[in-house]
């Protein structure tokens, strides 16, 4: 190692310690012509060859060979690669460099190029940049052939080295030796494939003011780039600029601009750029009307997306799978599955095969509608075809599977994509953890989340969302609350959703001044507070008997330009009823009505549960005629209000019927209610009609006998 690097110190060097004379002895000793029979005889034991690699100057020696053997290219090539094979030698960077230039004179241009990628990939003490300098130093070697920097140049961009790329460019630049126009755009459709769009536009304009010859399929780049990153004016003005300078545009100028605008919605501006595409002469393609029929289905415009397949195949052009593929997915999306379906017939039977987008659109459509069976049988099908099931194909069905609870299922298909090859995503592991939580296995889902940290995939803010609901509906709130913690240690600032989230999982643990704390940081972090986000604190201040707080931050939600909602109205009607504030309720539930909000049965619930524990029987009454006025059913929670209000109240034949009419209404009576009736037909020693709604429940199976609990002091 030591010796390679002192020898590549020579090269650099231009090792000013070795005298002329040293040189001349030398060329006393290898003469090309000797040298030239050793190489060809292949008399690699020569003890010249021999006493040559025997020294530690010897990739110096090597490179004044190569300069002996330069009127015979395919020899010292040869030589070359003879010289590297021998065991402890390295050539130096000025070897290659002269062999490039010898081959390149020689019109030898791939063997040229691969030594100059054979450089390049090699493990040179000094950095790529620097090999131009070289490559400039040795170009007297033979007639300078200045193609041979442009061949440096694409070999840089084909190894993906762009940032190399551009800065051999500026030497070329600098030296005058400019690349070839197609190597520049090779650059620049490599830079803008891997996104590096400031470096693209930079260049750009370096080729323009280098002078470098631009084609229709420079501009193309550019403008496919552009349009894509979403910066249509720059694209226009390119556009513009290539008609200014004589390019005509071609199918793929316009082509990228359709698309462009269309996916951002600008779609009139699309049709507006296909009639003029039109007029100048250029033909649309298939490509072309899948374009705008894509355009039109994702902005839902599925009239103009038809009429877009009417002209297609007036024009000649036979729909492909992209074509129908497009409106299969658009129609699963809109809902409208028996259309897709007819669609993917039709593609079958016009000889099309479905591809994975197909099949995808259609499994994920059917989940969402509930047809399980049928999206494992398009599956199935898909895998019967030989139709390889990718990343968003395990998505669907496992998001699908999870959410319909069947995780033995998705726990087959996840270990079936495991074994086919495919690496999960963030989708996937969410998939899971979402399907374990709902099947309330917080264990597996927390085990998910661990192996998906362990291969580095980062969880989002959605996920991190998804868990600690998770949790927090699990009344796991230590766990939740360390999730957040390390949600914030990691960079990732919680939204709305999931500050409500914890703030209501804390006042239902009866923690109201964690859940202040929480409200308090939002505040502090800017976050906006939500409808729903009132609601749950409105809610939580009154179940924690904070009525006032509940109403003063009731009073400012007009102040952040909300305003509240039925959900809203009610918790806070909810709490003050149960805070025996129930003047104060009924305003809030006029106040309601005034707006023109319609209160649901909660609502009514709540206020007739108020007021029969004032002993109001009579508003109560009115409050159900009012329900049942306007459509609002009564349900298990009402009845058991009433029923209990008016038993306390001494109203049991009243009591009575409405048990009756629940049950006829075919809302079923829980313990709840037939305990009221029972206590208080005890209360008057009315022990028949207690036992026989004893015998009532028993029936209903609401408990196994006579109980204590339920008929207290009841005597037989």
């Amino acid at each position: 190692m030591i010796a390679r690097i002192f020898s590549e110190y020579l090269l650099y060097t231009r090792c000013p310690f070795v005298s002329k004379a040293y040189f001349d002895n030398f060329d006393e000793y290898f003469d090309g012509k000797s040298m030239c029979n050793v190489v060809r005889e292949e008399r690699w034991d020569d003890c010249r060859i021999i006493s040559l690699f025997s020294s530690a100057l010897a990739p110096i020696w090597v490179s004044r060979v190569m300069v002996g053997l330069k009127e015979e290219p395919r020899l010292a090539l040869k030589f070359f690669r003879w010289a590297e094979r021998q065991n402890g030698f390295h050539h130096t960077t000025e070897c290659y460099c002269i062999l490039a230039h010898i081959l390149f004179c020689s019109r030898m241009y791939i063997d040229a190029h691969n030594i100059l990628r054979d450089l390049a990939t090699s493990n040179r003490v000094f950095p790529s940049c620097q090999i131009f300098d070289v490559l400039w130093s040795t170009r007297n070697v033979c007639v300078p052939g200045y193609g041979v920097f442009d061949s440096l140049f694409s070999v840089l961009v084909e190894l993906g080295r762009v940032e190399e790329a551009s800065e051999c460019f500026s030497r070329m630049k600098r030296f005058r030796v400019l690349p070839k126009a197609r190597s520049c755009n090779y650059l620049l459709q490599r830079l803008t494939r891997i996104g590096k769009g400031e470096l693209s536009r930079k260049f750009f304009k370096d080729m323009v003011g280098a002078g470098i010859s631009r084609s229709v399929f420079t501009y193309n780049i550019m403008i496919d780039y552009l349009c894509k990153e979403g910066d249509l004016k720059t694209a226009r003005s390119l556009f513009g600029e290539m008609k200014e300078i004589g390019i005509a545009p071609d199918i793929v100028t316009y082509n990228s601009l359709i698309d462009g605008h269309g996916k951002f919605g600008q779609l009139d501006e699309s049709v507006c750029i296909y009639e003029e595409m039109k007029d100048a002469g250029c033909d649309p393609d298939v490509i072309t009307y899948n374009i705008l029929i894509n355009c039109f289905c994702k902005y839902e415009n599925m009239p103009r997306a038809f009429k877009s397949l009417r002209e297609m195949k007036e024009n000649g052009l036979e729909p492909n799978v992209v074509t129908y593929s497009t409106f299969v997915d658009a129609f699963c999306k809109e809902g409208m599955l028996q259309e897709a379906i007819k669609f993917f017939v039709d593609m079958r039977r016009v000889g099309l095969t479905p591809n994975q987008f197909t099949y995808t659109s259609l499994i994920d459509a059917n989940f969402k509608v509930g047809n399980v069976g049928e999206a494992l049988e398009l599956a199935k099908e898909m895998f019967e075809a030989g139709i390889e099931l990718n990343i968003v194909t395990y998505t669907a069905l496992l998001d699908g599977l999870s959410e319909e609870g069947r995780m033995k299922d998705a726990e087959e298909v996840y270990r079936a994509m495991l074994k086919s090859g495919v690496t999960p995503n963030q989708e996937i592991y969410t998939a899971l953890i979402h399907g374990y939580m709902k099947a309330k296995r917080m264990g597996d889902a927390m085990d998910i989340l661990q192996q998906m940290k362990g291969e580095d995939i980062e969880p989002d803010l959605m996920l991190y969302g998804t868990v600690i609901w998770g949790l927090c509906n699990q009344e796991k709130f230590e766990e939740a609350k360390i999730l957040f913690g390390e949600m914030k240690g990691s960079g990732i600032v919680a939204n709305h959703v999931i500050y409500t989230t914890l703030m209501d999982a804390y006042f239902k643990a009866g923690k109201a001044a964690e859940a202040l704390n929480l409200l308090q940081e939002m505040q502090e972090l800017g976050i906006c507070l939500t409808v729903v986000t009132y609601c749950v604190l409105i809610d939580g201040l009154c179940k924690s008997g904070l009525t006032q707080e509940a109403i003063d931050h009731f009073d400012r939600m007009p102040d952040v330009c909300l305003q509240p909602n039925v959900a809203v109205y009610t918790a806070l009607v909810d709490g003050l009823c149960k805070n025996k504030r129930l003047e104060t309720a009924r305003k809030l539930f006029d106040e309601m009505l005034g707006k023109g909000l319609l209160p649901d049965k909660t609502a009514y619930t709540s206020l007739i549960d108020g007021n029969l524990k004032d002993g109001n029987i009579q508003e109560a009454l009115d409050l159900r005629n009012r329900m049942i006025q306007t459509g609002v059913e009564l349900d298990l929670h009402t009845y058991t209000s009433f029923i209990c209000g008016l038993s306390k109240c001494g109203q049991l034949q009243e009591a009575s019927n409405l048990l009756d009419e629940m049950i006829e209404k075919g809302v079923v009576p829980d313990e709840v209610v037939y305990g009221c009736l029972i206590r208080k037909y005890q209360e008057l020693g009315n022990m028949d009609e207690a036992l026989k709604l004893n015998n009532e429940m028993v029936n209903r199976g609401l408990v196994r006998g006579i109980s204590d609990d339920a008929t207290p002091n009841i005597q037989t």
